[in-house]
């Protein structure tokens, strides 16, 4: 299956993605795509509803706004440097163990939402990134198991601000975390419609120029290791997002380096897990 979350920024409704294309609305079955749905089996019934309602469930016009796929999760864990290529880049020595970051839930926004550079911001950075939705409630899980946890995989842009990120002092969360830098989606896919969550093609343009070209192949750790690894060190809960790093091809590793400026068009995809687009805006105060 494919979840959607369709609507306005904060009301948005709980919807499937068909393979015909079309989109249907699925709030009949009573949740959104939340903590409680994935912890209360709501995938199999959001199944089994499918199958007897699809055909007569209202449709979702192609022109309605997305939103993320999930709810707000408890939290979203992000891995540095985990793509051999992109370590390289930043002359970063490969981790022996891996890199463990946060970005604020609020960062979160829908696939095709604007990007909002952040205020006093100068190096707004792209970083395409296969994310994982965790299914059930893990901890101390092995990698022989780690697998079973999994709800699904969403395409991320983990937008980054390198000046907060590595001038400010402190952790790499400041730089990672301002509204508008998580768009997730256009869907969650179930694992089932990826078949081969190790070997996906992945790509970012920029003004449409090429800057990411890769695969999830090229990942030091792979999706069983870094469920496994995080559920050292706390729960994580069904609904929590693990975004996977990002291969070579930021601006920040460009001699000299490139960043996003007001007017730009981000454009990113992952095989199996569909396209977003985000176009760069200015600060203007609240928004």
């Amino acid at each position: 299956m494919k979840l959607i979350r369709f609507g306005e920024p904060g009301q948005e409704k709980p919807g499937v993605l068909l393979k015909d294309g079309s989109r249907i609305d699925s709030s009949a079955i009573g949740s959104d795509y939340d903590e409680t749905f994935f912890a209360k089996g709501g995938l199999k019934q959001l199944e089994t509803w499918l199958k007897k309602s699809a055909p007569s469930a209202s449709r979702v016009p192609a022109n309605v706004r997305l939103g993320p796929p999930i709810c707000r999760p408890s939290k979203i864990v992000c891995i540095g440097l985990n793509y051999r290529d992109h370590a390289a880049e930043t002359k970063a020595e490969p981790p022996k163990e891996p890199v463990l970051f946060f970005k604020a839930t609020t960062s979160l926004m829908g696939p095709n939402d604007s990007l909002v550079m952040p205020r006093n911001s100068s190096k707004v950075d792209w970083e395409v990134e296969l994310a994982v939705i965790i299914g059930k409630r893990a901890l101390y899980i092995d990698k022989k198991s780690a697998l079973d946890y999994v709800a699904g995989y969403a395409l991320h842009n983990d937008y980054s601000e390198r000046s907060f990120q590595l001038e400010r002092g402190g952790q790499w969360v400041k730089g990672k975390s301002a509204d508008t830098f998580a768009p997730l989606g256009p869907f969650l896919a179930t694992p089932d419609e990826i078949p081969n969550v190790g070997n996906l093609k992945m790509w970012l343009m920029v003004n449409g120029i090429s800057r990411q070209n890769s695969s999830t192949g090229n990942m030091i750790f792979d999706v069983a290791t870094l469920v496994s690894y995080v559920s050292q060190f706390m729960t994580l809960l069904p609904g929590d997002v693990i975004s996977t790093g990002t291969p070579a091809g930021v601006g920040l590793g460009m001699n000299p380096p490139v960043y996003l400026k007001a007017g730009d068009i981000v454009e990113l995809g992952i095989e199996n897990l569909g396209e977003s687009r985000q176009r760069v805006t200015a600060y203007h105060g609240a928004h």
